[in-house]
């Protein structure tokens, strides 16, 4: 009869059920019973994340008009902050990676998380781009605008030309075909990555601001309206990053002025 530490380190060892797993279905000893419910959990789980992936391979090959058609997602990240630059990403996928498997909208995913998605996409990916729209450009076109040049440079600046392009709730202006994905990072498996690539350039592009600008809290809130980014404000007025049409920024402004 095997210990129940060696059941357990076969358990680990194992995603999917084995044959030999009958035998610890019918052990009766509780520390046994404890670790392969605790494993069914673990591959209940798996199985979801499996499933989901799947689901979003599936929504993106329904896009090719043939074999071997590269479908492209884009995504932004920071359209609502007072500060920093909106970033835009372009993902072309191929058309199985389950190294991606359990990868979602990037707002879902922790921040470590995030980071390892982002390298696991980087090495598997057929093309990648990142594009940064900094605050002037859009305190002089808007926000909505600002985001869809950024989005459309994104896509023209990728390494292959997609066939189809697939962005999270936008049309652009762009000479492929492209549908507008209503939360298109929980739809697909492209556009899923392209906002994990957006969100962690912009994070790590709003941690070296913070270095430059410590008495704001960069790293903390990534430029968004929070009360501790709102009192430096206040205290130190608005930076060269900080965006002047944004309240409460706009009024400080004019009130100076």
């Amino acid at each position: 009869m095997k210990t129940i530490k060696d059941i357990k380190e076969a358990l680990n060892n194992e995603q999917q059920y084995q044959s030999w797993m009958a035998e610890i279905e019918s052990d009766e000893r509780l520390g046994v019973q404890k670790i392969w419910q605790q494993w069914l959990r673990k591959k209940a789980k798996l199985d979801k994340l499996i499933a989901e992936h799947e689901e979003k391979l599936e929504f993106d090959n329904s896009y090719r008009t043939h074999p071997t058609a590269n479908i492209a997602g884009t995504d932004e990240a920071g359209r609502g902050p007072l500060a920093g630059p909106v970033v835009t990403a372009a993902v072309i996928l191929p058309k199985d990676c389950p190294e991606l498997v359990g990868l979602n909208d990037s707002k879902q995913l922790s921040k470590e998380t995030r980071e390892s998605f982002m390298a696991k996409i980087m090495e598997c990916a057929i093309a990648t781009s990142i594009h940064f729209q900094p605050a002037e450009i859009i305190d002089d076109i808007n926000i909505y605008e600002a985001t869809k040049q950024s989005m459309k440079a994104s896509i023209e600046s990728l390494q292959v030309k997609p066939d189809f392009v697939l962005a999270d709730a936008m049309t652009l202006p762009i000479d492929i075909p492209q549908e507008s994905i209503i939360k298109g990072d929980a739809k697909s498996l492209a556009i899923a990555a392209a906002s994990i690539l957006a969100k962690t350039a912009r994070d790590h592009y709003m941690e070296e601001m913070d270095v430059k600008y410590p008495q704001y809290g960069f790293a903390q809130h990534a430029g968004y309206g929070t009360k501790q980014h709102l009192e430096a404000l206040h205290e130190f007025g608005p930076t060269d990053i900080h965006r002047t049409t944004f309240e409460p920024i706009k009024s400080m402004i004019l009130k100076k002025g």
